[in-house]
């Protein structure tokens, strides 16, 4: 059988170790198909939002109550969205763990980082769209961390939010960053960075002289071990959308004062346990865009391997970087799970 458009996606062959589904997690696989599942389901979900402020959470709710299979179709959005992220974090932390990050792959290192801030947004943004009281503490607390910057703040706030306070203007704009704006950025970063593994020679391997296994996966196989994957993952999103539905709740009113449940989504947790320490500029801006700074400058720390150690977990010579990751995660989990 004569290969198709989508077997010439992949390379002819890869190696068979670093094919293992113990290497990869499947991470940057399902990451591709959960994106499209969210470019599908999100493109139905279109045709029954209205982006206005006294009509976006009853659309919601008509879409997820009153249109046949609307529940199912948002559930997966929500889910999908979740899962994407979390799918990200894992592929990041696996190629810092397993020295994928070093030349000459460092420049899509920095290209995937891009994609994980694109997801965290499109996430946030698209959790803003809701407009329910669920939302609240994201809308308001979330967005004045733009005014808490020096100078700059109070504009690009009102840049943002189209006015001093959440209004129309802010969820049209919302609406339009997610929809257009950030999907736009996120596809031409992703098909970037899916370009560059190929042009970066392919999955990370010592080289052949080195390898201790030389055996190689062709493009057929690897296809096949896709598409089941992508089988399995399906079913399993159908099965959490079906018995977990994605949250909703009323209309956000202007005269309802504030929850003290109030929290931010998941992904924001810790930055918000962060605000409760003082100054929210220092806690809420310069904290969390330190971490993203470390995160972009661990290849910059270790910017090769020893060769023969490339593409195995917890390599001897990378030792900082692996030490460095699993305290940035280790600490974000504790403020977040607190």
């Amino acid at each position: 059988m004569s290969p198709s458009f989508f077997h010439h996606l992949h390379p002819p062959t890869i190696p068979k170790p670093q094919a293992r589904f113990s290497h990869t997690l499947g991470a940057g696989g399902l990451a591709v198909f959960l994106s499209l599942t969210l470019l599908v389901t999100g493109a139905l979900e279109m045709f029954y939002y209205v982006p206005t402020p006294d009509g976006a959470a009853e659309s919601v709710q008509m879409l997820t109550f009153l249109v046949p299979y609307g529940g199912l179709v948002r559930n997966l959005h929500f889910w999908a969205a979740q899962g994407l992220l979390i799918v990200s974090i894992i592929h990041m932390v696996r190629v810092l763990l397993t020295g994928g990050y070093a030349a000459p792959r460092r420049f899509n290192y920095w290209l995937g980082l891009g994609l994980l801030a694109l997801i965290i947004f499109l996430d946030f943004s698209g959790y803003v769209l809701r407009w329910d009281e669920g939302i609240r503490w994201a809308l308001v607390a979330g967005t004045n961390l733009i005014k808490a910057i020096p100078g700059i703040g109070p504009g690009a706030y009102r840049i943002l939010m189209g006015g001093d306070a959440p209004g129309p203007a802010a969820l049209v704009r919302f609406y339009a960053w997610h929809i257009f704006g950030l999907i736009l950025l996120f596809i031409i970063v992703g098909v970037w960075h899916i370009f560059r593994v190929r042009r970066d020679g392919g999955i990370a391997a010592p080289p052949p002289k080195l390898r201790q296994n030389r055996e190689r996966l062709p493009r057929n196989e690897l296809v096949r071990i896709e598409v089941v994957a992508m089988i399995v993952a399906t079913a399993v999103l159908i099965l959490i959308s079906t018995f977990f539905p994605a949250p909703i709740g009323p209309a956000m009113s202007e005269t309802a004062p504030p929850t003290a449940e109030a929290r931010a989504p998941w992904f924001f947790l810790w930055v918000q346990q962060l605000l409760k320490n003082g100054d929210a500029f220092f806690w809420g801006v310069l904290i969390p865009l330190a971490v993203l700074g470390l995160l972009a400058a661990l290849p910059l720390i270790r910017p090769s391997l020893a060769p023969e150690e490339i593409g195995s977990w917890l390599p001897k010579s990378g030792r900082v970087v692996q030490i460095a990751t699993l305290g940035i995660i280790l600490t974000l989990l504790i403020l977040t799970l607190l």
